[in-house]
C-alpha cells in the first residue's frame, strides 16, 4: 500500500479496510464450499468430506458472527 510522503500508515488499523472485506468475502465463499462438501460427502458416503465441510461451515459462520458483533 502506498502512502503520501507526509502521511504514514494508521497505527490503529495496521491492515486496510479492503483486507477486512476480503476476509469477510472469503468466509462467505467458505460457507458455500462447506455446504457443497457436506452434500457431496453425504451423497458419496465419504465421512471425512462431511466432517471437513461441517467444520468449514461452522468456523466460517463463527467468524462472520464474531465480525458482526464487533469482536474482530
Amino acid at each position: 500500500m502506498r502512502y503520501r510522503t507526509d502521511q504514514g500508515p494508521n497505527e490503529a488499523y495496521p491492515y486496510s479496510e479492503s483486507m477486512h472485506h476480503m476476509l469477510t468475502l472469503t468466509m462467505s465463499f467458505s460457507i458455500v464450499i462447506g455446504i457443497i462438501f457436506v452434500v457431496a460427502g453425504t451423497y458419496g458416503k465419504i465421512l471425512w468430506l462431511r466432517v471437513w465441510g461441517a467444520a468449514l461451515t461452522m468456523l466460517s459462520l463463527g467468524y462472520l458472527v464474531a465480525d458482526f458483533l464487533g469482536y474482530i
